[in-house]
């Protein structure tokens, strides 16, 4: 399915003859423009033309006018149509708002009760854009070091970091900032989502507010609470991060709006055209493929464009490097399932502004055929729980988990197929155990959510060292801080791109709650004054020992076959130095490894131990080189350690 020949712009678009407003709308029967002076409101009925466009041009609503759209027509939710004219809706293409969103019963309101909604609505600005502009190419490239940001928390308590500054996106920009980004290495943030979003109406009784942002409404315009400079705000920090060699990639969210089920509030797209713009079963039922209570339509080729527009004006004004598609397979799926050559696939390739940006799935979802790990096109990269799961698992001392291990350090070539990984390696995220938790608790402790500690993953594969939660005891605390800088050993060593979550670096916790969506407080907020400046200066020379190894990164596939300087590219050995033979890879308590690896005739050594014991690792040889051994021709590697060595020459 192509997209409709819309010849004219969606949303506001303002010049020299007033300003036009449009939006797209196959079931309404009219459709109004409403405009705003203080609390008075002026309606003006659209004009419909062809593919479903309604639209006017005013002469006397320049930018800075405030708006928003009412629309009529069935009300048949067995046929998917929920027209409600009471209700003020957000223009689909607003990219600045008044205010945020809060979430009010009326709302939600029936169409018979005629509740209307202006006053508890934001409402849209006109907003005067500069002309769309092919960004600088990527900073960012496969094999790099991500760095995943929740923009409120991550400077709400910084010391250094003005006050007015403090969680929004303009305080990442601040010098304080990109010191530590840059100190730390990384390439590129990755921003969770930053557009306008609502909460969901279970919180507020709660007295809890979602602070991730994963329950969007408007796509492009930014939420104002965190980024209150709209595009400009963001242009001005994407370019500051370049400035100092870092890039930009935003957590879009396209797989629902927080419209929700049918219980939900109307607030844009739910009113304008509920029947196309999310998926049904033939009986009218809202599909819920994202577990939030509707799914986006993205095979509909009016949803696409929107997609696509959102992604065009990211790239286009903000010159952000790529995007982050939570629960991804969404995009791709239609009434007959997922494709990796899906339309809104071949769409974002073809894209002259899109094609050269980073692309990373979130690759599941609850839907059918949820989880697509691995399937997505070529290029993607793809969030890799399977490496996740590994990694923790090895490290906990679960049993036959070697050679699980070794697969995910090189790639992940069970699930990518070669020339390269598009892995995106991770330990801890957004969602779940932070990485400092994931050695302190056995099981979650979400009791401060308010839905009795059922919400979240039952299954951590953590583990706490005997006690659970904080602790007195030195020698457990000092067994928690080691296994944590085994963790980020792993990480740094992992061949692929690498991701981070902000504070994991210097032990941020969240008292072991491992779904805190809604806990936009001290739980969430980084603790800087607090933080473990030990453990992130580790974590920074993990960093900068990474760089200096491209041995490492890759992201090519390892073959274990000799490349142009004669050296087999990956080498599984014992810590005696031998090859590894079955045998060795299927021993159920085993946990020592070599990986040496060879690129351009330079090799590197990744060894691992997360025995109880000190492992001495024999390393081969060869001429005019040498490692750095002890004196008995060995390397020692601490107990529940790995060690990253590399071959010099005398």
């Amino acid at each position: 399915m192509s997209a409709p020949p819309l010849s004219e712009p969606l949303g506001a678009t303002p010049g020299p003859d007033g300003t036009r407003f449009a939006v797209w709308s196959a079931n309404a029967e009219r459709m109004w423009l409403c405009l705003f002076d203080g609390a008075r409101e002026r309606r003006l009925e659209l004009d419909r033309g062809a593919f479903g466009q309604f639209s006017t041009t005013v002469q006397d609503a320049g930018p800075g006018t405030r708006y928003g759209f009412r629309a009529d027509g069935p009300f048949d939710p067995e046929r998917g149509h929920r027209f409600d004219p009471a209700k003020l809706l957000v223009d689909p293409y607003a990219v600045t708002l008044d205010q945020p969103f809060h979430y009010n019963a009326r709302l939600a309101a029936p169409r018979a009760d005629g509740t209307d909604t202006a006053a508890l609505m934001p409402k849209a600005v006109v907003t005067a854009l500069p002309d769309l502009a092919a960004a600088p190419p990527p900073l960012f490239r496969p094999g790099g070091f991500i760095y995943e940001v929740a923009v409120r928390p991550f400077t709400h308590l910084h010391p250094e970091v003005p006050e007015a500054l403090r969680g929004t996106v303009a305080a990442l920009g601040h010098p304080a900032i990109l010191d530590h980004l840059v100190r730390l290495g990384v390439d590129a943030v990755e921003l969770m989502p930053i557009t306008a979003w609502i909460d969901e109406r279970h919180l507020p009784p709660l007295g809890l507010t979602n602070g991730w942002g994963y329950n969007p409404v408007a796509f492009m315009a930014l939420d104002p609470r965190i980024c209150p400079g709209g595009i400009g705000e963001l242009a001005a920090t994407v370019a500051a991060l370049r400035s100092v060699g870092i890039g930009t990639i935003l957590d879009v969210v396209f797989n629902h709006t927080g419209e929700s089920d049918r219980f939900g509030p109307t607030l844009s797209l739910r009113g304008l055209d509920n029947a196309t713009y999310f998926r049904h079963l033939t009986d009218g039922t809202l599909v819920n493929d994202a577990g939030t209570g509707n799914t986006l339509a993205c095979e509909h080729p009016v949803t696409r464009r929107l997609i696509l527009d959102t992604l065009r004006h990211f790239v286009g004004r903000a010159g952000v490097d790529g995007f982050r598609f939570d629960l991804a397979p969404i995009l791709g799926r239609d009434a007959g399932g997922f494709s990796r050559d899906a339309d809104l696939f071949r769409d974002i390739a073809g894209d002259p502004l899109l094609a050269d940006r980073v692309m990373i799935a979130e690759p599941w979802d609850i839907g059918p055929g949820g989880y697509q790990l691995g399937q997505f096109p070529d290029g993607w990269l793809e969030w890799n729980d399977r490496y996740r799961d590994r990694v923790r698992r090895f490290w906990r001392g679960d049993r036959h988990m070697l050679g699980e291990m070794a697969t995910a350090l090189a790639g992940s070539s069970d699930v990518f197929s070669p020339p390269a990984t598009r892995s995106v390696n991770f330990i801890a995220a957004h969602d779940g155990f932070s990485l400092g938790d994931l050695v302190a608790y056995a099981g979650k402790h979400n009791e401060a959510n308010g839905e009795e500690n059922r919400d979240g993953h039952g299954e951590n594969f953590s583990w706490n060292h005997g006690h659970e939660g904080p602790t007195d005891d030195a020698g457990i605390v000092a067994a928690r801080r080691h296994d944590v800088m085994a963790l980020l050993a792993t990480l740094f060593a992992s061949r692929g791109t690498i991701m981070l979550t902000a504070g994991d670096e210097f032990g941020r916790s969240q008292n072991g709650n491992n779904n805190a969506y809604a806990q936009d407080n001290a739980l969430t907020w980084l603790d800087w004054d607090g933080r473990d400046r030990e453990l992130e200066a580790f974590t920074a020379e993990l960093a900068a020992t990474r760089r200096a190894c491209p041995q490492i990164a890759g992201p090519e596939l390892l073959s274990g076959e000799p490349g142009t300087d004669g050296l087999a590219d990956a080498l599984w050995l014992t810590p005696t130095g031998t090859p590894m033979t079955a045998p060795d890879w299927e021993a159920a308590e085993a946990g020592a490894l070599a990986m040496v690896l060879s690129r351009d005739g330079r090799r590197v050594a990744v060894l691992l131990n997360r025995t109880a014991d000190e492992v001495s690792f024999h390393l081969p040889g060869r001429e005019a080189h040498t490692w750095e051994l002890e004196a008995d021709g060995c390397i020692r590697v601490n107990p529940r350690a790995i060690a990253i060595v590399t071959e010099g020459v005398p």
